[in-house]
């Protein structure tokens, strides 16, 4: 027979896994304030500048984002003058998003923030601690349910 051990609730995997995701999400949207984007605006500009000129598939697949959450803030970036969705030569069903030239230096400020706010909230953390913690977070995110 099982015993079933009392847990504390702040020791509940999906809360500790809640609060920290708050406390990230938080941490980035405050990094790139500055710029007038949201945390996932930043993102999306992120990818963008990675990879530009894809179709609106490929960067919601990208990104792990869907396609009306997708289509928002592509219109908010769009409107910002930041991106544009243009006919896709190759496939007239398909659009291709790409970054403008101010984009581009906002995308440039975020691959920079990007980088200086993952080594800043990491701090702390041994090599081994943040390696671990990068892993587990991938597994974690590709675990199918």
């Amino acid at each position: 027979m099982l015993a079933i051990i009392a847990m504390k609730a702040e020791d509940c995997i999906f809360f500790q896994l809640s609060k920290a995701s708050q406390r990230g999400a938080r941490f980035w949207a405050q990094k790139v304030a500055c710029l007038n984007l949201t945390a996932v605006q930043a993102m999306v500009m992120r990818f963008l500048y990675e990879k530009d000129e894809i179709t609106s598939a490929e960067l919601g697949f990208r990104t792990d984002l869907d396609s009306a959450t997708l289509t928002g803030i592509l219109d908010r970036l769009e409107s910002a003058g930041l991106a544009e969705r243009l006919p896709n030569p190759d496939d007239r069903r398909a659009i291709l998003v790409h970054l403008t030239a101010k984009g581009r230096e906002s995308g440039s400020q975020v691959v920079k923030f990007m980088e200086e706010a993952n080594a800043e909230f990491v701090r702390g953390l041994s090599g081994e601690e943040e390696r671990t913690l990068r892993s587990t977070l991938k597994k974690i995110r590709k675990r199918a349910v």
